[in-house]
């Protein structure tokens, strides 16, 4: 019979927390295979930093070894999880298997012990207060109980399996062509609100190909946004080989009085706007502009729309902002332009860890949020992207990177379709 634990996600999150990023791996389980002090120890001698989780009706509570089940005194933690948060109280050093000898065989010891052949756990008064557990819980019945292995999340096999996805990735990139070489480089717009991420994604593309952090397009904390021209950012690679085939474009950001003009938009997608123009909320560009683009070629107007949003703040967005994104959205419908939403600091939702970053959609809180903006703005779920921008940091981190290049990899693919789909007889640029 196949064991799993017991442990809800926000469970596991909640230990990882505390003990440092672990991959709990299950050793022993008393339902499935005998409620026996001596099968457990059994199968957990000699594996390492362990973790034992008792199951009580009201509450969870367990020990955590850091240097595992020795024949020597080791320290251990005790830790008790309640719908009021998490709790711990660290033991005096002692024998591990002495958790598991009656105390009057052996004296008082630490004051808790698990009893599994009569199913039951007992905790001292003093214990019982300091993990916030009530006095009735002195004496508590158990119905399961369940013994982990904890490993590193990140260990040095898994960092060699992510350097190398990493690695495939990036020259997966460095040989993208825009379909039939239609254009010389796809145009990508970014959207969103003011403070989003726009600017810092394009900064971490570039860190990335750069192969150390930049910060070429401007970012901050102004109410009203630092980006307030329309950029178009070229992408160079490490060997300095001249600019990838693809350009990401920076515009200011929506608002729902101000931001981001919507004729402006449409000039824009038109290809009509120039890179650096000037950008006025309440003055939009006209014909009449010096710099006004006339007549635009294909490779002056935008292939792809991304929208991107503050994962933290996606669901707190105003009605009027809401709506006016998705006008945006049936517009850019109607005209055929393919367009995908970008999730920026999915790293800061609560509870996720690095170790999430790498299989974010297993993630609870990363999925509500998936969830919100397919509600919220009609997006597929298929076509939700989620990123972990470089934002304070030095150094690179392969993590972030796949996150980053696997995200720009979808963008440039989307780009491709909607030149794919354009006309037969459509010239190449």
């Amino acid at each position: 019979m196949a064991m799993r634990t017991r442990l809800t996600w926000f469970q596991e999150k909640c230990l990882r927390k505390y003990f440092g990023e672990k991959r709990f791996c299950l050793l022993y389980k008393a339902s499935v295979q005998e409620f026996s002090e001596q099968d457990l120890l059994e199968k957990c001698q000699d594996q390492g930093p362990t973790m034992i989780v008792l199951y009580n009706k009201n509450c969870v509570v367990g020990v955590y070894l850091q240097e595992g089940f020795q024949e020597k005194h080791v320290s251990t933690t005790l830790f008790a999880l309640q719908k009021s948060g998490f709790s711990e109280c660290a033991l005096q050093p002692s024998l591990p298997a002495s958790l598991f000898y009656a105390k009057n065989l052996l004296g008082d010891m630490n004051g808790f012990f698990i009893l599994l052949g009569q199913k039951k756990v007992t905790i001292s008064s003093k214990i019982c207060k300091i993990l916030g557990l009530p006095p009735e819980h002195s004496t508590m019945s158990v119905f399961d109980c369940e013994a982990f292995r904890c490993e590193e999340l990140l260990g040095e096999r898994k960092i060699k399996g992510i350097t190398l996805l990493q690695s495939n990735l990036l020259d997966a990139l460095r040989t993208y062509k825009p379909y039939r070489d239609l254009v010389h480089q796809t145009r990508i717009l970014l959207l969103g609100p003011i403070g989003a991420g726009k600017s810092n994604f394009i900064n971490s593309v570039k860190s990335v190909f750069r192969g150390r952090t930049t910060h070429q397009a401007l970012v901050g904390c102004d109410i009203n946004g630092i980006s307030d021209k329309y950029r178009t950012y070229s992408i160079m690679s490490r060997n300095d080989s001249g600019p990838l085939p693809f350009l990401l474009c920076d515009s200011l950001g929506l608002s729902e009085n101000a931001g981001l003009h919507m004729d402006d938009l449409r000039c824009i997608l038109n290809g009509h706007i120039p890179d650096r123009y000037p950008f006025n909320s309440v003055k939009p560009i006209t014909p009449n502009h010096p710099n006004y683009i006339h007549d635009p070629l294909l490779k002056d107007k935008i292939h792809c729309v991304v929208f991107v949003f503050d994962a933290n703040s996606v669901e707190k967005l105003s009605h009027g902002l809401v709506a006016k994104i998705k006008q945006v959205r049936k517009d850019l419908i109607k005209r055929g332009i393919l367009h995908l939403a970008l999730l920026t600091h999915v790293d800061s939702l609560d509870l996720i860890t690095k170790g999430d970053l790498i299989d974010l959609y297993k993630c609870i809180p990363v999925l509500h949020k998936l969830k919100a903006v397919h509600r919220d703005f009609g997006f597929a779920f298929s076509d939700i992207l989620m990123v972990s921008n470089y934002v304070a940091e030095w150094e690179l981190d392969p993590v972030k990177d796949i996150l980053i290049l696997s995200a720009l990899k979808e963008i440039l693919h989307t780009a491709n379709e909607f030149l794919e789909d354009l006309p037969s007889n459509t010239q190449v640029d």
